[in-house]
């Protein structure tokens, strides 16, 4: 199966908890649909304590998975935000 492009998409987004807007990503982002999933190595910020768990309200907002052999985070429909 075909990877994801290592060098990746230039243009960046901010990933919201969509219950209480803390920010959880800053995340390069390719295309204009929705957030599905975000794959690990096209994360440039991280601000989570826990793996896929919002560090203000402790709601999980994502669920690790593997896509094309790559880790990823799969999105859990209408708890995230993407500005």
């Amino acid at each position: 199966m075909a990877k994801p492009n290592k060098k990746g998409p230039t243009k960046t987004v901010q990933i919201y908890c969509d219950k209480c807007r803390t920010i959880l990503f800053k995340y390069r982002k390719g295309g204009k649909g929705a957030l599905i999933k975000c794959f690990i190595e096209r994360i440039v910020e991280n601000y989570t304590n826990e793996t896929c768990i919002c560090p203000n309200c402790k709601g999980v907002f994502a669920r690790e998975t593997l896509i094309k052999g790559t880790p990823a985070y799969k999105m859990i429909g209408g708890k995230v935000m993407v500005k």
